[in-house]
C-alpha cells in the first residue's frame, strides 16, 4: 500500500513538471506590456497632455542656470592639523617631559566656492579654508588642483584662494542691491560632499543683521536648502548671476539659510586679491540704537539712525564736526536704519574720501563732509572706569549718586530696583555726565538739572559705562 502511494505521488509530480515545461514551450509570453510614452518613441500619451507654458519656462530656466553656472562652481576639501586638548594636564610645565609633545589630529572638511577669474581665483568662506594645512579644489571636469590662500577676512567670513590654471569658466556677478523678497534663489554647492547639488527657493528677506554670525552683517535670507558643504558656494538669480555667497544656516529651523550679498563681498575679495588683507573706514564715534523713547526725547519723528554717545578726540568725526548727541541718519546718500548698518557703511566707505554724513541736531538736519581714516589707525579703547559703592538718599529717578575723582560726572552708587532709572537700564557704577544734553559735573549740578524737570516729564540721560557712553530716555515718576 505504501509503495503504491509513493508511486502515485511520483507520477503526479512528473505530470505537473511535464505540464509546466510544455506551457513554457508553448510560445506564450507572460511578461506584462509596459506603456512607453510617445515623447520617448512609444505609443502612449502622457497622463498630462498640456503643461502650463509658464511652468515649462520656469523649469527650463532652472536647467539652463545649472548648465551654464555649474562649471564655475568648485568643490573644496581641506586638511588641517589641530592639537588634541588635554585640559587637566596640559597647563603643567612638566607635561611634555612625562607624556611627550601634545598629540595632533588631522581634520578634514568640505566646502564650496566659485571661480571669479580665468586664471584661477576662487571666492569662498573664510571658515572653509581657515587653518587649512592643504587645500584641494575639484572642478566640474573632475580635475583636481592644489590651492593656496590669497587672503581671508574673518569679520565678513570671506576668503580668496588660487589654483594654477588658465582659461577657466568664470561666474558672473549680479547686483544684490536690487533684490526683492519673493524672487527666485538658486544655490549650487557640495552639501555633505555631494558634488554640485542644486536647490531652489526664494529670497525670504534682505538686510538681515544682528544675527551674531559675523562682525559685519547684511545677510540675504533664503529658503533654498543650504546644508554643511554649501558654505562658500554661490546663491544665484534666474539669470545665473551670483547674488550672494552661501554662508550659514539656522540648525534648529527648516529653510532658513543666509548668504553674504555679492555687492558687500566684492570690495572685500577685491582687496584680498590686491593686497591679501582688508582696510576699512574709521569714523571715531561710539554709537547706540535709537529707541522710540530716545527719538521722542531728541525730537525725532521716528526711531532711526545711530545715536552718537561719544566722539573720540582727534578722530575724523571730531575734526569733521560731529558732536555727542547727534543722530546720524544718512551716509553718502544711504539711509542709516540702525547702528549696525552705520558700522557697515563706514567700514565699506573709501578711506581718505570725504563721506557725506547727515546728522539730526537740536531739531534740525545738518550735512557734514568727513574724510574717513583707516580703521588700522583707530586708538585702543581706554580702560574701564571704576565702580564705587556708597550709601545715600535716592532721587526722583531712584538713583543715589556721588561725585567722581575727576569731577566729570556723578557716579551711581545705588539704585531703587523699581525706580525709573533702573527700569530704563541704568546700573550701579554708571557715570552720568549730562541731563537733557547739559553737562553734569557735580552732584549739585545733577540735582539742579534734575529739579528743572517736572514729575511725569521726560529726561534724556547720558551715562558712561566702562568704555562705552550710553543714552537713556525715561520719565520721572
Amino acid at each position: 500500500m505504501m509503495k503504491y502511494y509513493f508511486r502515485f505521488s511520483y507520477a503526479v509530480v512528473s505530470c505537473c513538471l511535464t505540464a509546466l515545461l510544455l506551457a513554457g514551450c508553448s510560445g506564450k509570453n507572460d511578461t506584462p506590456s509596459f506603456l512607453e510614452s510617445n515623447r520617448k518613441g512609444g505609443e502612449a500619451e502622457a497622463p498630462v497632455k498640456e503643461v502650463p507654458s509658464d511652468i515649462l519656462a520656469t523649469q527650463k530656466a532652472f536647467t539652463t542656470v545649472s548648465k551654464k553656472v555649474t562649471p564655475c562652481v568648485v568643490n573644496i576639501s581641506t586638511v588641517s592639523r589641530k592639537k588634541v586638548i588635554q585640559p587637566l594636564f596640559e597647563a603643567n610645565p612638566f607635561f611634555e617631559d612625562f607624556f611627550g609633545a601634545p598629540q595632533v589630529r588631522r581634520d578634514k572638511s568640505l566646502g564650496s566656492g566659485f571661480l571669479i577669474s580665468k586664471d584661477g581665483y576662487i571666492v569662498t568662506n573664510n571658515h572653509v579654508v581657515r587653518d587649512a594645512e592643504s587645500i584641494q579644489v575639484k572642478l566640474s571636469n573632475d580635475k583636481v588642483y592644489e590651492a593656496r590662500i590669497v587672503g581671508g577676512d574673518q569679520k565678513t567670513d570671506i576668503a580668496v584662494i588660487k589654483i594654477q590654471a588658465t582659461e577657466l569658466p568664470v561666474a558672473v556677478l549680479g547686483d544684490s542691491d536690487r533684490l526683492e523678497v519673493g524672487q527666485w534663489a538658486i544655490a549650487i554647492g557640495n552639501p555633505f560632499g555631494l558634488d554640485r547639488t542644486m536647490t531652489v527657493g526664494v529670497i525670504s528677506a534682505t538686510g538681515r543683521s544682528n544675527m551674531g554670525i559675523e562682525t559685519f552683517e547684511n545677510f540675504i535670507q533664503t529658503d533654498a536648502s543650504i546644508n554643511p558643504g554649501n558654505s562658500g558656494g554661490p546663491l544665484l538669480n534666474v539669470y545665473g548671476e551670483v547674488i550672494g555667497i552661501n554662508t550659514a544656516i539656522v540648525a534648529a529651523g527648516q529653510g532658513i539659510g543666509f548668504a553674504i550679498p555679492v555687492n558687500m563681498a566684492k570690495p572685500i575679495f577685491s582687496q584680498l586679491i590686491k593686497r591679501g588683507s582688508v582696510s576699512r573706514g574709521y569714523l571715531g564715534v561710539t554709537i547706540q540704537p535709537v529707541t522710540d523713547d530716545l527719538a521722542r526725547s531728541f525730537g525725532l519723528d521716528k526711531a532711526q539712525g545711530a545715536l552718537v554717545s561719544e566722539v573720540l578726540k582727534g578722530s575724523p568725526a571730531d575734526k569733521g564736526g560731529v558732536r555727542q548727541g547727534d543722530i546720524i541718519t544718512t551716509l553718502n546718500g544711504t539711509e542709516v536704519k540702525d547702528s549696525s548698518q552705520l558700522q557697515r557703511l563706514v567700514a565699506e566707505a573709501g578711506i581718505g574720501t570725504a563721506a557725506k554724513i547727515t546728522v539730526f541736531r537740536d531739531g534740525a538736519f545738518r550735512t557734514l563732509a568727513i574724510p574717513l581714516a583707516s580703521a588700522d589707525t583707530a586708538p585702543k579703547q581706554r580702560q574701564g572706569g571704576r565702580e564705587e559703592r556708597q550709601q545715600g538718599d535716592a532721587d526722583l529717578l531712584g538713583l543715589t549718586v556721588d561725585s567722581t575723582e575727576q569731577g566729570d560726572g556723578v557716579v551711581v552708587v545705588d539704585l531703587d530696583r523699581n525706580g525709573s532709572g533702573a527700569e530704563a537700564g541704568i546700573r550701579r557704577g554708571d557715570v552720568i555726565v549730562s541731563i537733557n544734553r547739559k553737562r553734569t559735573g557735580t552732584p549739585a549740578e545733577y540735582s539742579r538739572q534734575l529739579g528743572q524737570v517736572s514729575r511725569g516729564g521726560s529726561v534724556t540721560i547720558l551715562a558712561r559705562r566702562g568704555n562705552a557712553s550710553i543714552y537713556f530716555a525715561l520719565r520721572l515718576k
